[in-house]
């Protein structure tokens, strides 16, 4: 019986109790020898026999007991890569490994993602593994870096074009004067002699040709074929045939000079190190989006340090450091405005192209522009924690990781090159034997122009250059997409659910009305009812609270306090039981609302939230709060009712408020009272009638649900729980986005089969024209160039793409 050993990080044990469970669970897989758990060190080794089963099965097993594994993530540089076949096969390589649980290329980027545990397999393995491909992993470059090998790489090709292009010019002179309507001009006799063609071809061939060589050779060496085998096999075949046909033509003593394929593997060779040269230069612009963003970041920074203002590195300034950001800087890093107000431009940020009116207690975003006047800020948020450095970690993760469309891709660029291979030779055996018996000329062009039109360069290169042109330019405008399969699925949308607090509202409300009952003073009740509230992190708790206080009342710190989700809070202040909160709460205490339920629904049809106090089981009175509609929510649910998109406002408040709320901006159907639990009930609801569903959500009461949902929206002025749990993040606090998000998505999928287009029927259909030989092999090569670098121009469209408010002219 074979014996193997494996290591799993696991996370969310709590006690010993949980690593038995597991341990018990991981026995009971057929093939499991040996199962143990050290809890300590939330570490579990298991024994097994590979012929039955696997790590990823015990992963499998660990997640269904409500535990998760823990995986290593490292993104490497990759380097050799020639086409979407080179990225399959490493690709294929790495998922083989044990420990490795997921691997994904991108040929677009030249990088790999990869996840996987430290304690079955090492980055040196996994660049040894590569290696054997015939390809290089590095650990991964800054941008800076990745910009500087990408220029070298732009003048190492440029120089080899223009070696390759001088050589070759004289070789299309000759071949053009072939056609009849240039018979008349003029070619020197000794452009015409084979030995002077060789002596041109020669150094493109096996200098400036050598990269192609090298990739086949390591290609074939490890028993696949990839873009350097199609273009090392076509410009070879017609080289040497060249080489066969001068010798015959000398030792024969013919007259006049023979038919030659010199200029064929030549322009080919030229060709395609001109789309490499393209390529390049393309792939460089399509990740202009996160050099954009870097280079917003401050330089420098002034703090104040012991008494003394000074100017440091952005990278020196911590957590805590008092930051002075004077009109017209850039604020250095996230914090919050503790002196000072002003109007930050945050455009770069969230999209907004309105600077937004900052003060003592506002919170403050690194690279933002502060207009006009001077700022004293606290710093909160600094290095890989800012704002800025979480974009760019979402926006570098999204364009390294692989839409669903693209998977279809690498399969069919797996097999495309043996296919190729097998139809060139075929199309090679039909002229020879059928349509020109014996004529190895006329047999030669259509499998050598067959090899070179089909290379799958541009399969490769479809998908990922419109993820990353997408993703960044979404970025651009606010909205952070998680990973390239919700930049895909997002179009599929039909049902947006909004959260209404911070969401469709502004999420900061105001104490407006108090009504007292008997037996109480006003005065009692903002107090009693602020106490209780003071710690609730709900935005209508935090208005009574700052309503109150802006009285002149009394706040005091609460003895007990306890969260009631979707009923209210229950607290304990200066001795007496406090409750506030919904009918439903006051129904739990069994108190009679029979006298209150007139001014109740009142003050609700004004689209004002009211709050029932009750004290020592007793209604002490109403509060009354209302949370204004944001601006732009009515305008940006008519542009998702234009998109045909069905609006539903999902929300723990009550129906008269939720009610007047909905109808002032246009929502379809509003679902009021509702608990978070329920909230994920309703998604689920909505999508077992077979609707795809977007949640849009701020609190951390909305994470349930923007988990659960197709597609889960965050308000990035929300929480960090709620942002965690969405797939896609709106930066700018604004509806409108979720409708850019949607036609972003849109846009995106359709560039890319525009660009499956290009680079796979294009290709396709052009194979028939060459195998009946109406294709010259240097058309073929120009063709084939010409396919990968059309992919990559018509991705760099999406950096333009401009989404219009409603009633605009659409622009694309």
């Amino acid at each position: 019986m074979s014996r193997k050993e494996a290591s799993l990080q696991v996370a969310g044990m709590t006690c010993a109790a949980c690593a038995n469970r597991i341990e018990k669970g991981l026995s009971k897989i057929e093939g499991v020898q040996e199962a143990s758990v050290n809890f300590a060190v939330e570490k579990t080794k298991v024994v097994y026999d590979p012929d039955q089963t696997n790590v990823n099965e015990f992963a499998e097993r660990i997640q269904k007991l409500g535990y998760e594994v823990v995986h290593d993530k490292q993104t490497f540089d990759i380097s050799g890569m020639t086409c979407a076949a080179c990225a399959a096969r490493i690709e294929k390589r790495l998922n083989q490994m044990d420990g490795v649980s997921k691997a994904a290329v991108n040929f677009a980027m030249e990088k790999v993602t990869v996840d996987y545990d430290q304690g079955q397999v090492t980055t040196d393995e996994m660049e040894e593994a590569v290696d054997k491909l015939g390809y290089t992993l590095i650990p991964e470059r800054s941008q800076e870096d990745t910009a500087g090998s990408r220029e070298k790489e732009v003048q190492y090709q440029t120089g080899k074009f223009l070696f390759a292009a001088i050589l070759s010019l004289p070789l299309l002179w000759t071949m053009v004067t072939h056609f009849e309507f240039t018979s008349f001009l003029y070619v020197p006799d000794m452009l015409m002699n084979p030995w002077v063609q060789l002596a041109l071809a020669l150094p493109v061939q096996f200098v400036v040709g050598a990269q192609f060589y090298r990739g086949a050779y390591k290609a074939l060496r490890s028993k696949s074929a990839n873009m350097d085998v199609l273009v090392a096999l076509g410009t070879t075949v017609a080289f040497l045939y060249s080489v066969f046909l001068g010798y015959e033509w000398q030792a024969s003593g013919r007259e006049g000079m023979p038919e030659l394929y010199f200029e064929a593997a030549a322009l080919i060779i030229t060709l395609v190190i001109l789309g490499k040269l393209f390529e390049v230069r393309a792939k460089g612009r399509t990740s202009q989006a996160i050099q954009k963003l870097l280079g917003m970041q401050a330089k420098t920074a002034r703090i104040i340090r012991n008494g003394e203002e000074k100017e440091v590195a952005v990278e020196e300034v911590i957590s805590g450091d008092t930051v002075i950001v004077r009109p017209g800087e850039k604020i250095p890093v996230d914090g919050k405005i503790i002196k000072g107000e002003s109007a930050v431009d945050e455009a770069l940020i969230t999209g907004e192209s309105i600077p937004v009116d900052k003060k003592a207690g506002d919170p403050a975003i690194g690279a933002t522009i502060n207009k006009n006047g001077m700022l004293t800020i606290e710093a909160t948020k600094v290095g890989k924690d800012t704002a800025l450095s979480q974009i760019v970690k979402v926006v570098e993760e999204a364009q390294g990781s692989k839409a669903d469309i693209q998977r279809v891709a690498d399969k069919v660029s797996g097999i495309f090159v043996p296919v190729v291979v097998l139809l060139a030779v075929g199309a090679f055996l039909v002229w020879y034997f059928l349509v020109s018996p014996g004529d190895v000329r006329a047999a030669l062009v259509p499998m050598i122009t067959i090899l070179v039109i089909a290379c799958p360069c541009a399969l490769g290169l479809a998908t990922p250059t419109s993820i990353m042109a997408g993703s960044g330019r979404a970025a651009e405008m606010g909205v952070l997409f998680k990973g390239g399969e919700h930049l895909e699925n997002t179009r599929s949308i039909d049902t947006v659910v909004l959260d209404k607090t911070g969401t469709v509202t502004k999420g900061e409300p105001e104490l407006t009305d108090v009504v007292v009952q008997k037996g109480f003073t006003e005065q009692e009740v903002l107090s009693l009812a602020a106490s209780a509230e003071k710690n609730s992190e709900h935005p209508l708790a935090e208005a009574i609270v700052k309503g109150v206080k802006e009285k002149g009342i009394e706040v005091f710190e609460s003895e007990e306090f306890e969260a009631l989700p979707g009923f209210g809070i229950r607290s304990v202040t200066a001795g007496r039981s406090v409750h506030a909160g919904t009918r439903k709460l006051m129904v739990e205490l069994e108190i009679d609302l029979e006298a209150v339920e007139d001014t109740m629904a009142a003050l609700e049809t004004e689209g004002k939230t009211a709050m029932l106090i009750a004290v020592d089981r007793r209604l002490a009175g109403i509060i009354a709060v209302a949370d204004t509609v944001k601006a732009t929510s009515k305008d940006a649910v008519d542009r998702l009712h234009d998109l045909g998109l069905e609006v539903i406002m999902l929300t723990g408040d009550n129906e008269r408020t939720a009610a007047a709320i909905g109808k002032q901006v246009g929502i379809d159907r509003v679902i009021a009272e509702v608990v978070p639990e329920q909230k994920v009930d309703e998604i689920k609801k909505l999508q077992q009638t077979g609707r795809k569903v977007a949640m849009v959500g701020d609190g951390i009461n909305d994470a349930p649900a923007l988990a659960v949902a197709d597609i889960g929206m965050a308000i990035g002025t929300g929480t960090d729980v709620a942002i965690e749990a969405a797939d896609v993040t709106l930066m700018r606090g604004d509806l409108h986005s979720v409708a850019d998000s949607i036609q972003l998505s849109s846009k995106t999928m359709r560039n890319i089969k525009q660009n499956l287009f290009f680079a796979f029927f294009y290709n396709s259909a052009s194979i028939p024209v060459a195998a009946i030989g109406l294709l010259a092999p240097w058309v073929a090569g120009a063709a084939m160039t010409f396919s990968s670098v059309s992919v990559v121009l018509n991705a760099l469209r999406l950096q333009r793409v401009k989404l219009p408010r409603r009633g605009e002219e659409h622009v694309h």
